[in-house]
């Protein structure tokens, strides 16, 4: 069967499209952009491995593809949901024995990064910022707020350590270290995981690791990506001019598609109520904020 379908495609070469003849390179490409694991919505998107393994899947699984394609944008998030993209990445790569290449857009840092680790190869625009190899804890105390607005809080938890770091209690020194603890295990995970993938490429700056992010072209000399350029510019020089980079992207709800929104990984969810949309884009908004953008 396989051998008649490979005849019936040479002869329809003629008078097949360019870009549906079998013999042009193709490069499926997967856009990663956005907050990972943050609530996503039609005010911020979000990455989740929810929303990215079917693209993955499909691209991989392209016909006549020559390698993936990742174009990433994303200050970072959830350890968890950044690890297991990872993860699926470097599992379809093995399988298919098919290359990754990652393509860095604005920013690549901290689960961002580690996505783009997944790749076998790490491209960026010069002022891309990328890094940020830490965790980061944020929150609010309201207990302040409440006691001077005389309400009283009531809180009943049973076991000594289920409403840790409530934020509507006084903060606890031993909370905090707890906290940090986890914090540490997480990081050393992460930087264990940067070394594996790139231990070869790294330089000896002894700021890699503690949270701190550079432009492309210095993380470029650090080892952090491997060259700067473009995704065009890279896949025709690799596959020829010919190359047919094909994007994959998720189909919209229809009221996305009719209120103009885009498609694809990070676009959220429509419809959520307004109060956690709201939440959402001031968690993704911090995220993006700390890189400038």
């Amino acid at each position: 069967m396989t051998a008649i379908l490979s005849r019936l495609r040479r002869l329809a070469a003629p008078i097949l499209p360019e870009r549906l003849r079998a013999e042009r390179p193709v490069v499926p490409v997967v856009r990663l952009h956005g907050a990972i694991g943050v609530g996503g919505g039609p005010f911020r998107p979000s990455i989740t491995l929810a929303s990215a393994a079917p693209l993955l899947e499909r691209a991989f699984a392209t016909p006549n593809a020559k390698e993936v394609a990742l174009v990433v944008n994303s200050p970072g998030g959830s350890p968890a949901q950044s690890h297991l993209i990872f993860r699926r990445i470097r599992q379809l790569s093995a399988e298919k024995e098919i290359g990754v290449t990652a393509f860095v857009e604005d920013v690549a840092a901290s689960g961002g990064y580690m996505i783009a680790c997944a790749a076998d190869e790490i491209v960026a625009d010069p002022s891309s910022i990328v890094g940020s190899i830490g965790v980061v804890s944020a929150g609010f105390g309201f207990d302040r707020a409440i006691e001077k607005l005389g309400v009283e809080r009531r809180l009943h938890a049973s076991g000594a350590n289920k409403a840790i770091l409530d934020p509507f209690s006084p903060e606890k020194p031993e909370d905090v270290e707890r906290l940090k603890e986890i914090q540490r295990e997480i990081h050393e995970h992460f930087i264990a995981l940067v070394k594996e993938r790139r231990g070869g490429a790294l330089g000896g700056d002894p700021d890699l690791f503690t949270g701190a992010f550079w432009t492309a072209s210095t993380g470029l000399g650090l080892g952090l990506v491997d060259r700067i350029g473009d995704l065009r510019s890279t896949l025709r020089e690799r596959w020829g001019e010919k190359v047919d980079i094909r994007p994959i992207a998720a189909r919209a709800p229809l009221l996305r598609r009719l209120s103009g929104r885009g498609e694809g990984v990070g676009a959220g969810v429509f419809g959520a109520g307004l109060a956690d949309e709201a939440l959402a884009a001031l968690e993704a908004r911090a995220l993006w904020s700390r890189f400038g953008l």
